[in-house]
């Protein structure tokens, strides 16, 4: 048996907050939604079999990038226009940025995407294999976009 990713468990702050910003920015279908003031919940999905991310409102802190644990949450989009529409839709919603618009995974590559902030300051990318030969690539060959944000 081959383990695949079920689906990704955030913990939030605000979940009215973090469901506006996933459901209305990054375009996921809200599938179900648990209300009680002590176990508020959103199951996430994308039009496939059951949730993508499922969003627990039961942080008191926002994301902190020194514990271990999620480095961050990387999505793959089917075009480089589609690429550019999440990052345009991500700068009208004034996300934080990781780094300037579309950068490239390393120097030279093919491949690249959007890194960014979510309302928590949980660290996402947006991404597509290739389609944006040219990108600047902020750590260049030593190290990948990816890993220092």
């Amino acid at each position: 048996m081959t383990l695949r990713t079920g689906h990704i468990g955030l913990n939030v702050t605000d979940l009215d907050r973090s469901l506006a910003f996933y459901r209305d920015v990054l375009g996921f279908a809200l599938l179900a939604e648990g209300k009680e003031d002590d176990r508020r919940y959103a199951y996430l999905g994308d039009g496939g079999d059951g949730p993508v991310l499922t969003l627990w409102q039961q942080a008191r802190e926002p994301y902190g990038a020194e514990r271990a644990g999620l480095h961050h949450l990387a999505f793959t989009a089917d075009s480089a226009e589609r690429l550019r529409a999440y990052e345009s839709a991500l700068r009208a919603h004034g996300v934080d940025f990781a780094h300037e618009g579309v950068v490239a995974h390393h120097e030279g590559s093919a491949s690249g995407g959007v890194f960014f902030h979510d309302p928590d300051g949980t660290r996402l990318e947006i991404s597509v294999p290739s389609g944006v030969e040219g990108a600047p690539a902020p750590h260049g060959e030593s190290a990948p976009t990816c890993g220092f944000f």
